[in-house]
């Protein structure tokens, strides 16, 4: 169970590391839902046309990249609502999938392309160590790549200028701007981020699957975006965050075969698991600035 949780944590959590940016920057990326289609959709076409897996993620982050340069645009540069914004974002990326789908392949549901490739495994070698060797070291690549982006979104947010300009940015713009930089750059540039790791999030969740499902992000984006408070806005807090949601929705998968309830009760536990952590998370947050008053 420990395995498939790790796998299962891997999307959640490049999605929800790359919202962190966006949300230390001060612009809270409700789009990561949409972000994440997309960039599933483009690593299947993607992966499928060239037959390679470092395409396919390319790919699919760039897919994300353009859609999330779109919602920076409406959101900083036309001052649009960010709710609406960001809601909007996830509604078109809902609604352009299904017509460049139908437009190159005649389906507007389950892409299944011939050629798309396997994940690889990163480290093969080292499964054979004991104990270690089956947790650790059998993953998919997405594993690894969502635990390097945890580690580098820690090391750059709190120790290089970039990043400490981009929590100034959303700390105290006026601040950030009076020293010559522009804060609305720096959100822009967190939003981008945002959308090249959901985008990689997307990727990890289709070709683990070798196929494009209609909404096979399942809610995903929501769930990394609470994952990003529950953290305390610091990538290792969301990187336990997004274990626990992941380790709740093994728990349902592995449950199905145990119980005598419906399947569709047991999948809903990761959701009703966010609901709940964040009802949690706000009695906690009143009840600490109340203290503080």
């Amino acid at each position: 169970m420990i395995f498939n949780t790790i796998e299962l944590m891997a999307p959640i959590l490049l999605a929800a590391i790359g919202g962190l940016f966006a949300e230390r920057a001060g612009v809270l990326n409700i789009a990561l839902e949409g972000l994440i289609l997309v960039g599933a959709f483009a690593a299947i076409v993607f992966g499928a046309l060239t037959g390679s897996v470092t395409f396919a993620f390319t790919a699919a982050a760039a897919a994300s990249v353009m859609l999330a340069s779109i919602f920076a645009f409406a959101a900083l540069r036309l001052r649009a609502n960010i709710f609406v914004a960001g809601l909007a974002t996830n509604l078109f990326a809902t609604g352009l999938i299904p017509f460049v789908s139908n437009a190159l392949f005649s389906t507007k549901g389950v892409v299944r392309l011939a050629g798309v490739p396997a994940v690889p495994r990163l480290v093969p070698a080292l499964r054979s160590l004991p104990v270690v060797g089956p947790v650790f070291f059998t993953h998919t690549i997405s594993v690894y790549l969502a635990l390097a982006a945890t580690v580098v979104a820690a090391v750059v947010l709190t120790k290089t200028r970039f990043g400490l300009r981009i929590s100034a940015a959303g700390l105290n713009a006026e601040a950030l701007r009076a020293r010559g930089c522009r804060p609305e750059r720096y959100q822009a540039i967190a939003i981008l981020i945002s959308g090249a790791l959901s985008g990689l999030a997307g990727a990890a969740i289709v070709l683990r699957l070798g196929v494009y499902l209609p909404n096979v992000s399942a809610g995903r984006g929501w769930i990394a975006l609470v994952a990003i408070f529950l953290g305390y806005r610091r990538p290792i807090g969301v990187l336990i965050a997004a274990f626990v949601f992941a380790f709740s929705e093994s728990l349902a998968v592995a449950a199905q075969g145990m119980l005598q309830m419906p399947g569709t009760v047991l999948l809903a536990l990761p959701y009703v698991l966010t609901v709940v952590a964040m009802i949690v998370y706000s009695i906690f947050r009143s009840m600490h600035r109340s203290r503080r008053a």
